[in-house]
């Protein structure tokens, strides 16, 4: 791998090959990931003065001397190695989203930002680095070995419901949902920290009591006790979305744990009696005002129900304005003040308006990329705390992907459930990013091509 050259070593331009040797020119079984991260220091070794100093500061940090003075070898950690780096796929299909949700947030934001904030750029700038910070978290989570957050599971899903009591006395008086802690310039949506807890809490139960799990004390019970503080916390908001979406985390969660099919049903009837009650005694009154409208956007009989499915029926505009091939990046018309928040819940309609439909579905298979990666690779893990983690991460996505588009194309009341990675706002975002972290942590060590 090296020859020794005028009494110096001279490394390849091509890299080194971390133990391995050049066949014929071929990098062998060396990942892109790890021949891309080796010639970028096989160039920084030709620089004058500082090239010298980086290669001994690399083999300082890659090789020692074993207790017979031979030189060794150290296991070089790397972001992009074929068996413990980084699944590139995974990284790749992510990235991609990132970037597209980025450009179709400012495309939808532009107008109403520049209206209501006097600056076009206000939403772009805070969501790039809301992405830039979450970024950043990501890569430093993906270091951080998984097993460590066996520890936090109880202690941060504790933590996320007295935050949300925190929030619901910070707001108390106040006729405006509570779903928001403001400390100072910042606002923290603590929904969002309460899915990632409910996921960890429930992935650590269910790799502990595993072979327990069919029973109703260590299967049930603890979703149920889980289900009741969490729906109550968050319907004292009122926020009746998170209460679906972290409803169904849980089930997914316990059925993934090896919970039976028959206290699922039992519990879905409960459940839909519980609900038809509060409904009939009034308790669900706010509940009950967001499904005012649904399925009529475009059936308005009366002035109420034409403001009330305002958003909606433009939303449906926007979809349909937008074709086979769309009205063309930057194009909406939608979004000129007809389409209320666009850059929020219904960016994916202004996706729709402006790419088309072509260029809709494409978004949509980066997201069902993503998450079949994201479960293979957490099929993959070497233990059940890894698989339930990350396939309960995964489908949150997954989930709040399929919700959304309900949501915009008027199948589901209008109850405010984000689109991963495109809506403006930096709590589900910089979530999301660390969440995606874990995951790629996981990947370091699941039995699969990382390549």
């Amino acid at each position: 791998m090296r020859e020794q050259i005028g009494g110096e070593r001279f490394c390849r331009i091509s890299g080194e090959l971390s133990g391995r040797r050049y066949a014929a020119g071929k990098v062998g079984n060396m990942g892109i990931g790890e021949w891309i991260t080796n010639s970028i220091f096989s160039l920084l070794y030709m620089i004058p003065g500082i090239g010298p100093r980086i290669r001994k500061w690399r083999e300082k940090r890659t090789e020692y001397e074993d207790y017979n003075g031979r030189r060794r070898r150290r296991k070089r950690f790397s972001l992009f190695d074929r068996r413990k780096g980084l699944d590139m796929k995974f990284l790749l299909i992510l990235g991609a989203i990132i970037i597209i949700g980025l450009v179709m947030m400012f495309s939808a934001s532009f107008p109403v930002a520049y209206f209501s904030k006097d600056s076009s750029y206000y939403f772009i700038k805070r969501q790039t680095g809301f992405a830039i910070g979450g970024l950043a978290l990501m890569f430093l989570l993906s270091c951080v070995d998984y097993h460590t957050y066996h520890v936090f599971a109880a202690p941060m899903m504790v933590g996320a419901w007295l935050l949300m009591i925190v929030v619901w006395f910070a707001n108390f008086g106040s006729d405006e949902p509570k779903r928001w802690l403001n400390i100072g310039p910042i606002s923290i949506q603590v929904s969002e920290i309460c899915k990632f807890a409910l996921i960890l809490f429930l992935a650590h139960w269910g790799s502990v009591y595993y072979d327990k799990m069919t029973t109703f004390k260590y299967g049930v019970a603890p979703g149920i006790v889980l289900l009741l503080i969490t729906s109550f916390l968050l319907y004292i908001e009122p926020h009746y979305s998170g209460i679906v979406i972290c409803g169904l985390i849980i089930a997914i969660m316990m059925a993934l744990s090896g919970v039976k099919v028959r206290y699922f049903v039992a519990a879905a009837g409960i459940g839909g009696l519980g609900v038809f009650v509060m409904a009939i005694t009034g308790k669900l009154t706010y509940a009950m005002s967001r499904l005012e409208g649904w399925g009529q956007a475009l059936e308005y009989t009366t002035a109420d129900m034409w403001n009330t499915t305002w958003q909606t029926r433009n939303s449906l505009y926007a979809i349909g304005s937008g074709g086979l091939w769309g009205l063309g990046l930057g194009q909406s018309r939608q979004k000129y003040m007809y389409l209320p928040e666009p850059q929020n819940d219904f960016v994916f309609a202004i996706v729709c308006e402006e790419l088309g439909f072509f260029g809709a579905l494409l978004v949509l298979i980066l997201f069902g990329m993503l998450v079949y990666r994201g479960f293979k690779i957490c099929m993959k893990a070497p233990d059940k705390f890894g698989m339930l983690l990350g396939v309960g991460l995964m489908a949150q996505i997954g989930l709040q992907v399929v919700l959304n588009i309900l949501v915009i194309t008027d199948w589901l009341p209008n109850t405010g459930i984000s689109l991963p990675f495109f809506s403006y706002g930096g709590s589900s975002l910089i979530m999301l990013l660390a969440q995606m972290g874990i995951v790629l942590n996981i990947s370091r060590s699941a039995a699969i091509d990382k390549t």
